[in-house]
């Protein structure tokens, strides 16, 4: 494949990981800029010496949660924090009027599923991501679905699934965390999405982010709410009485701190790019693999093959290319820090 001009942020951007040649796991866990790194240390030495003080993180958090807000076009009273996909999704879950229809896709990652088989009084309905917007109906409370599917890279039709909950007056319920970093994320476009951001963010695991529309909001109760959901979280953090934030920072949970550490420089990196150059320059090595190996372009930052023995995963493996295998598929990740030589790599370990 020819090799695009990049624009000099992204180039910047691919410098600061040291050393992701043969990386092909971006799906399963990003990988830390040199900046990360340096955060996290400076923090455990501080941590070490006596020298940090819990209120130091409250900074770190507000940072992160508008570079993250940035990112996804929304202002930070929207953003709310957490730690995983599943925990925040189980909010959403509770919120469910009893008797409604939840509307998943099939094959979608569990944790976008899972909180809601949890309610025996509501229907859940898993239909393919192809005919996911054609599903929708009047019986539909929520459309809960995931940006990029983890198994396959498949891009979801945004633009036609929200167009049909908004004819059928249906919540939209979207998990970025296979996309934002990666993809375009417009989050004002959902009623609520989740990303879990160790994957294409590239920050910590432990990390996740909420995003609220006004009207939806609404339906939720912040049935997590601790003390850093507070209004003023070093004043209000005692009982009897509840003073929770007005926006919605009431749905935070306490930060794992060193984790948030190391998040920020990556997410605020990730929030000056320009995402559809990355896209364009992800899916491109992907669609050259793809030419490579034989198989139709899918046009993904993420490509799949069928590999149900796991063979080509273990002659990718041998030959030091980190890759992952999900139901039966051979999963290769394309980011930021892969070039063409990745795809090089690849052919020659599978002797195509």
């Amino acid at each position: 494949m020819p090799t695009l001009s990049l624009s000099p942020s992204l180039d910047l951007a691919i410098e600061s990981f040291p050393s992701p040649r043969l990386y092909l796991g971006a799906a399963s866990s990003g990988l830390p800029t040199r900046a990360t790194v340096a955060a996290q240390k400076l923090d455990l030495d501080l941590w070490a010496s006596g020298r940090r003080n819990p209120m130091d993180y409250d900074g770190v958090v507000a940072e992160t949660r508008a570079e993250y807000a940035r990112l996804v076009g929304v202002d930070a009273s929207r953003v709310a924090i957490g730690s995983q996909t599943s925990a925040i999704a189980s909010v959403v879950a509770a919120a469910v009027p009893a008797g409604a229809e939840v509307l998943c896709v099939l094959g979608d990652f569990s944790s976008m599923v899972f909180p809601f088989l949890q309610r025996s009084d509501i229907t859940v309905r898993s239909v393919p991501l192809a005919e996911l917007a054609a599903e929708i109906s009047d019986s539909t409370w929520l459309v809960a679905f995931s940006h990029v599917q983890s198994a396959t890279g498949a891009v979801a039709d945004v633009a036609a699934v929200v167009a049909a909950s908004a004819r059928h007056d249906a919540f939209t319920f979207c998990d970025t965390t296979q996309s934002a970093g990666v993809h375009p994320v417009d989050a004002a476009l959902f009623d609520a999405t989740v990303c879990h951001a160790y994957k294409w963010l590239c920050a910590p695991r432990g990390v996740a982010f909420l995003t609220l529309g006004e009207r939806f909001e609404r339906e939720l109760v912040p049935i997590q709410a601790g003390w850093y959901a507070g209004a003023t979280v070093w004043q209000s953090c005692y009982g009897p009485e509840m003073e929770l934030a007005a926006d919605a920072r009431r749905f935070d949970i306490s930060p794992a701190w060193s984790a948030w550490v190391g998040a920020l420089p990556a997410i605020r990196m990730f929030a000056s790019l320009d995402i559809s150059e990355v896209w364009a320059r992800t899916s491109g090595l992907g669609d050259a693999l793809c030419d490579e190996l034989g198989i139709e372009r899918q046009h993904q930052a993420i490509v799949t093959w069928a590999d149900p023995t796991g063979g080509d995963l273990g002659r990718l493996r041998a030959a030091g290319i980190t890759a992952s295998g999900r139901a039966g598929l051979l999963r290769a990740a394309f980011h930021l820090w892969n070039d063409e030589s990745d795809v090089a790599a690849v052919v020659a370990a599978l002797g195509r």
